[in-house]
């Protein structure tokens, strides 16, 4: 039997936003489903467990007619390269390095029937999208930099276990809460908030009942 979402009844915006993803299919992990996938560290923002079936099951590479799987040491790497973006260097250089990744692909090298040759390996099935899987996570706990607090964004949106969309809700009762949602996203994104999530946002919403405004990167 499938979870269903905790519904807290101070959340009245979440509430239906949740209910509106699960309708457009996007399965509901409980927060203890995405621990686990997290290989039970709240400072992995990666479902590192999902991505790794995920990209065993959408890829494959095609020699001489027939069809091999990608080896378990290149599976490994292509996690480490989405894992390891380079935040040092700045938000735009981690996007641009992840938007590369998910669009085009990574190239590793394997041995097949004795020829050492280079093969592209996709992140994100984008011509096959139901190939791919989507889930739905609500108050995502994320470790704090350099602290051993969390932040918790309301509701995290994955594709193949990547976090694509982070949504913060407000209660239509507070005074602005549109403008109190938007600065949570920017508290988030401070040196001692949860930036690693942040780099793999390629949208965020801040939303209250009856409004939203989003940014994109």
């Amino acid at each position: 039997m499938l979870q269903a979402p905790s519904f807290i009844e101070d959340h009245i915006s979440q509430i239906p936003a949740l209910q509106l993803l699960i309708k457009l299919g996007y399965r509901y992990l409980t927060p203890e489903e995405t621990l686990e996938a997290r290989g039970g560290r709240s400072s992995n923002v990666l479902l590192e467990r999902i991505l790794k079936n995920q990209l065993k099951e959408i890829n494959s590479i095609e020699f001489k007619g027939k069809e091999f799987a990608f080896s378990d040491t290149n599976i490994n790497t292509a996690i480490l390269a989405i894992r390891d973006l380079p935040l040092q260097d700045g938000y735009i250089a981690a996007n641009q390095t992840f938007y590369d990744l998910i669009t085009l692909g990574k190239s590793f090298e394997q041995n097949i029937l004795g020829d050492k040759k280079s093969f592209t390996l996709q992140y994100i099935d984008w011509v096959n999208p139901d190939k791919n899987v989507y889930h739905v996570a609500e108050e995502y706990a994320v470790s704090r930099s350099g602290r051993t607090d969390t932040y918790r964004p309301d509701i995290v949106l994955f594709i193949n276990g990547i976090p694509m969309v982070i949504i913060e809700c407000k209660s239509p009762k507070i005074k602005h809460p549109i403008d109190q949602a938007i600065e949570q996203h920017m508290r988030n994104q401070q040196e001692d908030g949860i930036r690693p999530l942040y780099a793999y946002s390629n949208l965020t919403i801040s939303l209250a009942v009856h409004e939203a405004q989003y940014a994109t990167t």
